[in-house]
């Protein structure tokens, strides 16, 4: 701990590499993170798309203790389970939105709170519908307040579900089979280990999931 750096809480590749008395709790780490960035609302300044980018090029560390020998399974696995902790995380984030959602529109701004956040979320799903749910996932900020707008919105349930499983899977394992894969096709292609550029990795990621949120956040600034 006398090392701890508080830079590390933005870097994916810590949560990965994380240990606890000697033991790999990575993955668990990864799931919680997922699920918390919309059933807790509290992981939106976390860089999930990197983070699960990261987390297919570390795909054979993190499933190493529960491997059963098939490299492709294991990336599977992976990838489900990240699905899943999303699709859990949607579902709160959705029934905190029905059971009191309305109440963070007069709340105060914290660290972790910030209602801009809520009404841009709302604008975004205003505008797309129930298919916010599956685009949000693709989009820091917004697919943490998302499922809460829904739920203030009273979306149907089973539209939101569909939706929020859609959503799920495609982010998680489009984000972790392109980390796996693209790992690999460098390293047998160009003998490039993408473990030793995690910097820029995550930078490029960083710029492309949120300079599509900023440019329309401009642009509609300059409308105003």
């Amino acid at each position: 701990m006398n090392n701890f750096d508080w830079s590390q809480l933005i870097n994916p590749e810590f949560y990965i590499l994380m240990e606890l008395g000697g033991i790999k709790i990575g993955l668990l780490v990864i799931l919680f993170i997922i699920f918390a960035e919309t059933g807790l609302f509290a992981g939106f300044f976390l860089p999930g798309d990197s983070l699960l980018f990261l987390a297919g090029i570390y795909s054979e560390l993190l499933t190493q203790q529960i491997s059963v020998g098939s490299d492709f399974v294991n990336v599977v696995f992976l990838a489900s389970m990240v699905s899943l902790a999303g699709i859990l995380g949607n579902m709160v984030g959705y029934w905190f939105g029905v059971k009191g959602g309305s109440y963070l529109y007069n709340k105060k701004d914290t660290f972790w709170f910030k209602e801009k956040y809520l009404l841009q979320s709302r604008d975004f799903f205003d505008k797309y519908g129930g298919k916010a749910i599956i685009f949000a996932r693709f989009l820091p900020i917004f697919r943490t307040f998302a499922p809460i707008v829904a739920g203030i919105a009273s979306m149907d349930k089973k539209k939101f579900m569909f939706n929020n499983i859609i959503g799920s899977v495609l982010w998680s394992f489009s984000m972790i089979l392109s980390g796996h894969y693209l790992s690999a096709l460098f390293m047998d292609k160009f003998n490039i280990d993408l473990k030793s550029h995690i910097e820029y990795i995550v930078i490029i990621i960083v710029l492309i999931t949120t300079v599509p949120v900023i440019w329309k956040l401009l642009k509609k600034r300059v409308h105003i």
